[in-house]
């Protein structure tokens, strides 16, 4: 897939902006018509990204876009108008290169043009909902009311992410402590012995001990070169997973692991869930909602499930139905969705299915680290114990012979 940047015309006549992911700038522009919009401008993100200098967004500074919007939003909800509420905002912010960028944005609501268009401008600094949220609230008069909502869904959104890089690193940091140390062993420790070992008589030592120099020697011998090669794996690999589809393959692959699939699903839906109810409460059609929340999902197997529900519900059809025959989100996702349409309460069932989920996905991955730390710690310890006990073997064997000499 390729990210492209559009304008466009919606059915009323106004300009909105964004991104959308695509096989290729025709593809981009079909789909664009698709959700009954009128391409003005659609270009890859990398030629755009090429004009300007654009830095990519890291978590500190999503977390102050989190901070300008929602700021925005309080402050046009006490009766600021636009512009003073703008004003306000890009003032509180200290890093300044997001108060730049946060300042053209005042400029171009102070020349005229809306905020949704102001924000879309901003190559890829606000979120893809923002534009449309913010679209959705200049249409009903509820602006402040809809940068709320999309600053609560984002704070939510990154809170996920956090909890999950949060979980996560304690497993990662001892695998790669567990590595270093079988490392220093086998290129530190075991040659100390190799003198000794050597002058032993011919299969006068232990298989153990034979396989441990082995390993040592092959690692200090072709360090460098399995090093290579492993960096090639990885290289291949990267760029096998840049073809779409080798990585909807993979994605889907990733789906049926064991434990990992069902919090990797559960993850993308309430991220999905999260910001199609946003937008559905913010009053933008199930249509085009559909189609933005499905860029939130990272997982490209579900994002295109989503995209052939989306084309569906185009051309007319309920939500549910086709939901659940492509098996993407999980039953309970499924359930809630029915409900909120037969309710006509979709967009809070949604919210409530996010908060749900939530809550499982906190449950398996402290069940998943309760699971990962000890074997990490277990197979850490077999390994350099029976490394010692190689040695120790032969070094006893070596006695033996003595005594019996």
């Amino acid at each position: 897939m390729v990210m492209f940047r559009y304008r466009a015309l919606t059915g009323n006549g106004a300009t909105v902006g964004g991104q959308i992911d695509a096989l290729s700038r025709t593809d981009a522009i079909a789909n664009l018509k698709k959700s009954d919009m009128r391409p003005i401008m659609v270009e890859e993100e990398a030629v755009v990204a090429g004009r300007r200098d654009h830095r990519a967004v890291d978590g500190r500074s999503r977390r102050l876009v989190n901070n300008f919007l929602s700021e925005i939003g309080v402050l046009l909800r006490s009766g600021l108008p636009l512009d003073r509420a703008l004003a306000i905002a890009v003032d509180n912010v200290d890093q300044p290169q997001l108060k730049t960028r946060v300042g053209e944005v005042l400029a171009a609501v102070r020349e005229g043009k809306p905020l949704s268009a102001a924000l879309s401008a901003q190559n890829g600094l606000f979120p893809a909902l923002a534009p449309a949220m913010s679209e959705a609230g200049e249409a009903n008069g509820q602006l402040g009311q809809a940068l709320e909502r999309l600053a609560q869904m984002l704070d939510q959104t990154e809170q996920q992410r956090r909890q999950v890089a949060s979980a996560m690193l304690y497993p990662i940091a001892m695998s790669i402590v567990a590595t270093g140390v079988m490392l220093l062993m086998l290129l530190f420790v075991v040659p100390q012995f190799e003198p000794l070992f050597a002058t032993a008589p011919a299969g006068s030592l232990p298989p153990a001990s034979v396989a441990v120099m082995a390993i040592s020697r092959f690692i200090r011998d072709h360090g460098l070169v399995l090093l290579g090669g492993l960096a090639a794996i990885g290289f291949a690999t990267r760029q096998a997973l840049a073809q779409a589809g080798t990585a909807q393959w993979f994605d889907r692959q990733v789906l049926d692991v064991p434990q990992i699939g069902v919090l990797i699903r559960n993850i993308e839906t309430v991220r999905f869930s999260r910001s199609l109810g946003a937008l559905l409460d913010g009053d933008v059609p199930l249509p085009v909602a559909l189609e933005l929340a499905r860029r939130t999902i990272s997982n490209r197997h579900l994002q295109k499930a989503i995209g052939d529900v989306t084309d569906q519900v185009r051309q007319g059809g309920g939500l549910t139905a086709p939901l659940a025959r492509t098996g993407a989100l999980p039953t309970i996702a499924v359930s809630f969705i029915r409900t909120g349409e037969e309710s006509s309460e979709l967009g809070p069932m949604l919210g409530r299915l996010a908060t749900l989920l939530d809550r499982d996905i906190e449950t398996r991955l402290e069940r998943l680290i309760a699971v990962a730390t000890p074997a990490i710690i277990v197979t850490l310890g077999v390994a350099v114990a029976g490394m010692v006990a190689s040695i120790m073997s032969a070094i006893l064997g070596f006695n033996d012979l003595a005594v019996t000499r």
